[in-house]
C-alpha cells in the first residue's frame, strides 16, 4: 500500500504533463488577485462574522490525526493523548491560513470595486441585518425543506402506487 502511496504523485504529475503539460497548468491558473483586493475579502469575512467556520479546525485536525494514529500505534495512544495538546497550541493560528485562502477566492472571483461595494453594503444598515438575519433564515430555510420533504414523499409515494396499480400490482 506504501508503494502505491508513493506512485500516486508521479502517476498524477505524468497524467498532467501528457494532457497539457506546464503550458496549460500556466493557462489555467487565474492572475493572483491585489493586496487591497485580499484585504477587502478580508474585511467582508470580519464583517459576515463567519469566523466560525474555520476557528476550530486547528484542534479538530489535531485530533483527528491523533485518533487515526492511535488506530495504526496502539501502543503509542498515551504518548499520542498527552502530546495532541502541545502539537495544538504549537500549531494554534495557523487556522488564519484557511481564512486567508478563503479571502483570495472571494478576491478571485469578485472585482476590487465590488469587494469594496460588498465592504459598503456590510456596513450599511441593510447589511447588517442580513448578517444577523440570514443565520436564522437559513436555520429556517433548512426546516422548511425538511417539512417539505416529508409531505413531498407521501405525494411521491401516491404517485408510484398509482403508476404499479396501472401495472396491476399493489405497493
Amino acid at each position: 500500500m506504501k508503494s502505491v502511496l508513493k506512485i500516486l504523485p508521479v502517476a498524477a504529475l505524468a497524467l498532467g504533463l501528457a494532457f497539457g503539460g506546464p503550458a496549460a497548468a500556466q493557462q489555467a491558473a487565474p492572475p493572483k488577485p491585489s493586496a487591497a483586493a485580499v484585504a477587502s475579502a478580508k474585511e467582508i469575512l470580519a464583517l459576515r462574522k463567519i469566523s466560525g467556520m474555520w476557528a476550530s479546525i486547528v484542534p479538530e485536525v489535531v485530533t483527528g490525526t491523533k485518533n487515526a494514529l492511535i488506530q495504526q500505534h496502539l501502543t503509542l495512544q498515551k504518548d499520542l493523548t498527552e502530546v495532541a495538546p502541545a502539537v495544538a497550541q504549537q500549531l494554534n493560528g495557523r487556522e488564519l491560513e484557511v481564512r486567508d485562502g478563503i479571502a483570495e477566492l472571494y478576491a478571485s472571483e469578485f472585482t476590487e470595486p465590488e469587494l469594496k461595494e460588498l465592504v459598503a453594503f456590510y456596513k450599511s444598515p441593510l447589511g447588517q441585518k442580513l448578517i444577523d438575519t440570514e443565520p436564522k433564515v437559513v436555520a429556517q430555510s433548512i426546516q422548511f425543506r425538511r417539512t417539505w420533504e416529508i409531505k413531498f414523499s407521501e405525494t411521491v409515494l401516491s404517485a408510484f402506487r398509482t403508476e404499479l396499480k396501472k401495472r396491476g400490482k399493489d405497493l
